[in-house]
C-alpha cells in the first residue's frame, strides 16, 4: 500500500462522515494491516465513528454520536478553550524549553481538528435538511456564522502546534528580554482573539471592530520584534524565533477574522 493509497483512504472516510454516512463497510478478499491502520488512525481523528466489526476481509465502521449531543455554540467555545491552552503552553515551553510540555501542546491539537470536523458534518446535515442540534436557540444564519468561526480557531490552534515545534528543537533559553516581548505579544494576541469570541457571542459589532483597530495596530511591535530578532547571533535562533513571531502575528489576522464574522452575523439584526 503506498503513502498515496493510504491517503486516498483517509479522505475517503472523511468525505463520507462529513457527508453524514452512520455506517461504513469496507470489505475486501484479503484487508492488509497497513489499511486497516489507517482506518482506526482515522477513526481517532473523528468524533463519533467507531470500529464495531472487524475480519481479514471486512472491517464495518458506525456512528456512535448522537448529533444532538453537541450544540455548535458549546462546540466552538471548546474548541476556543483549547486552542487557548495551547498557546499559553507553547509559550511557555518555549520559554523554559520544556519539550515535554511542547509535545503536549501539539497531540492537543488532534482534538481541535475532531471538533471542527464534526462541526462540518453537522453544518452539512443542516444543509441537507437535517434538523439542528440546537434549533430552539440558534436560527440557520447563526449557524453558518459559528461554522464560520470554526475555520479560523483551527487554524489558531494550528499556529500554536507550529510554535511548539518549534519550541521542542530549542536547546537553550531564549534571551530574557526577547522572550519578554514574545510573551507579551503572545497574551495581548489571544486577549483580542477572546474579545472577538465575546463579540461573535453576544452580536458586539462595536467590540468586534476594536478588536480589529488593535490587531491592525499592533503591526509596527511585530515589526520592531522582528528586527530586533534579526540582531541575535545565532541564525538558527533568529530562523526559529522568526518562524514564532510570524505564527503570532497570523493568529491576530485570525483574531480579526472572527471579529469580522462577529459583525456580518450581527448587522442583520440591525
Amino acid at each position: 500500500m503506498t503513502g498515496y493509497e493510504a491517503r486516498a483512504l483517509e479522505r475517503d472516510i472523511i468525505a463520507a462522515y462529513l457527508y453524514g454516512y452512520e455506517r461504513m463497510e469496507f470489505t475486501s478478499k484479503r484487508i492488509l494491516a497497513e489499511q486497516k491502520q489507517v482506518i482506526r488512525k482515522v477513526c481517532y481523528k473523528l468524533i463519533g465513528p467507531e470500529i464495531i466489526e472487524e475480519s481479514s476481509n471486512c472491517v464495518v465502521i458506525q456512528d456512535l454520536l448522537n448529533p444532538n449531543e453537541l450544540h455548535i455554540k458549546k462546540g466552538i467555545h471548546r474548541m476556543f478553550l483549547i486552542a487557548g491552552s495551547m498557546q499559553k503552553d507553547a509559550i511557555r515551553a518555549l520559554k523554559t524549553v520544556d519539550h515535554d510540555l511542547a509535545l503536549d501542546v501539539s497531540q492537543r491539537d488532534d482534538e481541535v481538528d475532531r471538533l471542527c470536523l464534526l462541526i462540518s458534518k453537522q453544518f452539512r446535515s443542516v444543509l441537507c435538511g437535517g434538523r439542528m442540534p440546537d434549533s430552539s436557540e440558534t436560527s440557520i444564519e447563526e449557524y453558518h456564522d459559528f461554522r464560520m468561526a470554526a475555520s479560523p480557531i483551527e487554524r489558531i490552534a494550528d499556529h500554536s502546534q507550529r510554535i511548539a515545534n518549534v519550541a521542542s528543537k530549542m536547546q537553550e533559553p531564549v534571551r530574557e528580554d526577547v522572550m519578554e516581548v514574545i510573551e507579551d505579544l503572545s497574551n495581548t494576541y489571544m486577549e483580542l482573539v477572546q474579545q472577538a469570541v465575546d463579540a461573535l457571542y453576544n452580536a458586539d459589532t462595536s467590540l468586534a471592530n476594536r478588536v480589529i483597530d488593535s490587531i491592525d495596530g499592533m503591526r509596527l511591535r511585530v515589526k520592531e520584534l522582528h528586527a530586533s530578532i534579526l540582531k541575535l547571533e545565532s541564525h538558527e535562533i533568529m530562523i526559529s524565533l522568526g518562524m514564532i513571531v510570524d505564527s503570532l502575528s497570523r493568529i491576530g489576522d485570525l483574531g480579526s477574522n472572527i471579529a469580522e464574522i462577529a459583525i456580518n452575523s450581527a448587522i442583520k439584526d440591525k
